[in-house]
């Protein structure tokens, strides 16, 4: 039987887009504005996509990358 990834407590700071969306592989999503960093729990290899909201009224995204649980930086 394989062992479960490990859990990882990572943060994400938000300095270049006015709205940041994280998107995790089961769906949940964290929204982060500008100028603010926030703490997730995420597991080792998942990857996470971060995507750039401009316009508040509109519903567009953009994809700015995707990127590793283990590329964030530790809590």
């Amino acid at each position: 039987m394989p062992t479960p990834p490990k859990k990882l407590r990572k943060r994400y700071e938000n300095t270049e887009y006015p709205f940041v969306i994280l998107r995790f592989e089961d769906g949940h999503e964290i929204g982060i504005k500008q100028g603010i960093a926030k703490s997730f729990d995420a597991y080792s290899g998942e990857s996470i996509k971060v995507l750039a909201l401009y316009d508040p009224t509109s519903s567009e995204r953009e994809l700015v990358k995707t990127r590793r649980a283990d590329e964030f930086p530790d809590e």
